[in-house]
């Protein structure tokens, strides 16, 4: 199937560049950073990590050359994660395109800017000072297609995974019921492997298309991605030594069955969305399980048995209802959030000897208390 225009040509992985756009000129000055990047820094706490501007002037949005972007100063954050916490990105665009997203790249690495990605915004943390650069705000790449006779659905990075999981039943299509309930995106779900109910992306991919920093296009396939349980080849790295080999997902296709009754699977789906709901808090903001399951082991059964359901810190909570679930209960504070984590895995490796790994994302600079 071919995609749209905004969906340039790709190349397999190391056949080298697409021509539908010249690389973007390579800087040692740029850090790509991913949503897996964790940093504990030096300054003081309470200083922000974003520039301020100056006495007397407003920052003004930026127009990209060549595109309908705009880069716009000092925008908030909290309102694009599902914690509801977090301070401003010190630059931010929304590109809809893959042209504009290269273009965006090419401005901040021309600068010598971060660049920081955000999808869904339902699996990460944001430090209450900021995210200093660009952030680069992915959940406008839209696009879907599903193909009822092969059970093949392709669509944009920015796809809710929900959704998907709704139109593929309404399509006739299985094998996604699962994902109703996860609230993130394609490109994210491709990236973390996103699962439920036994089942994850991996199961299902064909494959995966991406954009390197230096513009590079590539498809990826399943078994070059070395999946494992919520983690993949494209997750984040954190080295800046490693950043020309960080990849966003621009596009995925899944392999669904075809053939299904619609009225059913959207039944199914239903189920679905109803268990978990029953299971799980979704009356405040949260980013959904907190930790990875250690092993064999369920890291919600672990918290519990600690006795630390309903503990909190300041406005952040471990929800009643399933304790792998931290809530933000109002006023809240990335930071509340973030010595809620550590309290969360001391208290369990004191109690089990098992080291929590959180599947939440965490960026900018975090202290603990």
């Amino acid at each position: 199937m071919t995609l749209s225009k905004d969906f340039p040509p790709v190349h397999a992985p190391g056949s080298g560049r697409s021509n539908s756009k010249p690389a973007l000129a390579e800087s040692g000055h740029t850090r790509f950073v991913s949503l897996g990047q964790q940093a504990v820094g030096q300054q003081t706490v309470g200083q922000p990590l974003v520039g301020q501007p100056l006495v007397g002037q407003e920052p003004q949005p930026i127009r990209l050359p060549g595109t309908d972007c705009m880069i716009k100063p000092q925008v908030p954050l909290t309102s694009l994660t599902s914690f509801k916490v977090g301070g401003p990105a010190e630059m931010y665009v929304a590109p809809r395109r893959i042209e504009d997203l290269q273009a965006s790249f090419e401005w901040a690495q021309t600068r010598g800017l971060p660049i920081t990605l955000l999808g869904a915004g339902s699996n990460l943390l944001i430090s209450d000072r900021g995210i200093p650069g660009l952030v680069v705000c992915t959940r406008y790449l839209r696009y879907s297609h599903f193909d009822a006779e092969t059970g093949r659905m392709t669509a944009a990075a920015g796809e809710p995974i929900a959704r998907l999981a709704w139109q593929a039943a309404e399509h006739g299509l299985s094998g996604l019921e699962w994902a109703v309930g996860i609230p993130g995106t394609l490109g994210g779900a491709v990236v973390m492997n996103a699962g439920a109910h036994g089942l994850c992306t991996a199961d299902i991919l064909v494959d995966t298309h991406t954009l390197a920093i230096d513009g590079t296009l590539e498809v990826w396939h399943p078994d070059q991605l070395n999946y494992t349980y919520r983690s993949s080849k494209l997750q984040a790295h954190t080295s800046l030594a490693a950043a020309e080999a960080i990849r966003l997902v621009t596009q995925a296709t899944l392999q669904l069955q075809p053939g299904g009754d619609p009225e059913q699977l959207i039944a199914d789906t239903t189920q679905h969305l109803d268990r978990r709901r029953i299971t799980q808090p979704y009356h405040l903001p949260s980013c959904g399980s907190v930790f990875r399951n250690p092993g064999s082991h369920k890291a919600g059964w672990l918290i519990e048995q600690t006795g630390l359901k309903g503990h909190s810190i300041g406005g952040a909570q471990i929800a009643q209802r399933h304790a792998n679930f931290i809530l933000n209960c109002g006023g809240a504070t990335a930071n509340d959030i973030f010595q809620l984590i550590h309290h969360i895995q001391q208290t369990v490796e004191q109690n089990w000897s098992l080291c929590l790994e959180p599947e939440v994302k965490m960026i900018g600079e975090f202290h603990l208390a």
